[in-house]
């Protein structure tokens, strides 16, 4: 039987408007394409792993964290993201931690959520 243990895993994440996607994950969030050139995939490299996009008429429907960016430095990664124009979600979360600045910390971890256009939520995250 073949294990997924030894499997790289990708994000994929739907969109609504692709040229709009392809500027947001390119100039706001920094990020390289490395593929999918047609109008219905594009592929992001992030710090050795992937994020594909892809149209869907489910766009947005994810009531929870789609993909979380592991940085060194959080303070220093949502500075840049700031600059950018991307905004931090506040969380008053009864069942686990409340953000504070756009910031919660728990279990040994500091992260922050966001939202693209489409309205899906990604996470930065810090291991402490």
């Amino acid at each position: 039987m073949g294990a997924l243990s030894d499997a790289r895993v990708e994000a994929t994440v739907a969109v609504s408007d692709m040229a709009r996607a392809k500027a947001y994950f390119s100039d706001t969030l920094g990020l390289t394409q490395v593929g999918g050139e047609a109008d219905f995939f594009a592929v992001f490299e992030c710090g050795g792993t992937r994020l594909n996009i892809y149209p869907s008429a489910y766009v947005g429907s994810a009531k929870s964290t789609v993909a979380t960016f592991v940085v060194t430095d959080l303070d220093a990664a949502m500075a840049a993201l700031r600059e950018g124009g991307v905004v931090f979600e506040e969380y008053d979360m009864t069942d686990g931690p409340t953000t504070v600045n756009g910031v919660a910390e728990a279990g040994g971890v500091r992260s922050a959520w966001f939202k693209d256009p489409d309205g899906n939520t990604y996470a930065v995250g810090q291991v402490l």
